[in-house]
């Protein structure tokens, strides 16, 4: 089997399976992203508030 023979086999199996997804709908893709833009940006400040808490702390120990 050639090359070009075994990557047209590969593309029809992806064909092939692709077609058995289960794809989401649209409202189910932007309501996730949604979710995970939130908890991100939820996660980001929190870490973002320890480190200026942290950083403040440790000035207020090393410049005394």
């Amino acid at each position: 089997m050639t090359i070009t023979q075994k990557v047209n086999v590969f593309f029809k199996e992806v064909w092939v399976e692709m077609r058995k997804v289960s794809w989401l709908s649209r409202k189910e893709v932007v309501r996730y992203t949604l979710i995970v833009l939130a908890v991100t940006f939820a996660v980001s400040a929190f870490l973002g508030g320890l480190d200026f808490i942290f950083t403040e702390i440790l000035k207020r120990i090393v410049l005394k």
